[in-house]
């Protein structure tokens, strides 16, 4: 096929541009199809791994039901022996924890928990998991280690549960004025609606109400 000397130039013109560019071009188009099949494929992946991990996570329940605490913790631990970076093993982790102070295994719990809190899937399981941990301090009379745990940062939508918890601490050292104005903070940050909130008051009643006002004691000047 004859071209004209215009067309001749061009391809002229491409097959310069090809010799100079065209491995690059071609490599370019491999690495981009190269990152569509690996983003097919992993998504694919993802899809199988929540798939089996949530299988799984459905045995724990089952256990869990049937308050078979051997079997819960068989079925967590291969949770996350196999998806231990999704929220699954994180959530299995801490119905484990929960099996195991039902039937008083607390080092397991806390080993559980203490997992969860330095592994979970998210700020708020790693909060929850600290404020359980907390709890354990509390019924152990180590309450320092306690308010270290509380001490930690939580998620902002914590905060009131976080309060409540050390005001329990303060009440356990007697200390209660400072149990008062703990409780009386959760409260402040609980919405009307809050599940916690009638517990939080009975407790707060319980140790006499709000912070009394402070006498003046200073005798009247005449």
């Amino acid at each position: 096929m004859a071209y004209d000397l215009e067309e001749q130039e061009q391809i002229d013109t491409l097959k310069a541009w090809w010799k100079q560019y065209g491995n690059l071009v071609t490599w370019l188009a491999i690495a981009a199809l190269s990152a569509f099949a690996a983003w097919t494929a992993y998504n694919s992946y993802q899809r199988k791994q929540s798939l089996e991990a949530s299988t799984l996570y459905d045995e724990v329940q089952r256990a869990v039901s049937l308050n078979d605490n051997s079997k819960v913790q068989a079925a967590s631990a291969l949770v996350v022996d196999k998806f231990g970076s999704t929220s699954y093993a994180t959530m299995a982790t801490l119905a484990a924890a929960k099996s195991a102070y039902d039937v008083n295994d607390i080092k397991v719990a806390k080993d559980k928990l203490n997992w969860v809190a330095d592994k979970g899937s998210s700020a708020e399981f790693k909060a929850i998991a600290r404020l359980r941990l907390a709890a354990i301090a509390l019924d152990e009379k180590n309450y320092d280690e306690g308010f270290k745990l509380l001490n930690a940062e939580f998620p902002s939508e914590f905060a009131a549960d976080v309060l409540d918890r050390k005001a329990d601490l303060f009440v356990a050292q007697n200390k209660i004025n400072d149990a008062r104005s703990s409780y009386k903070a959760a409260l402040d940050k609980m919405a009307e609606k809050h599940t916690g909130r009638q517990l939080v008051q009975i407790k707060l009643d319980a140790i006499g109400g709000p912070l009394e006002a402070k006498v003046d004691t200073t005798p009247a000047k005449k």
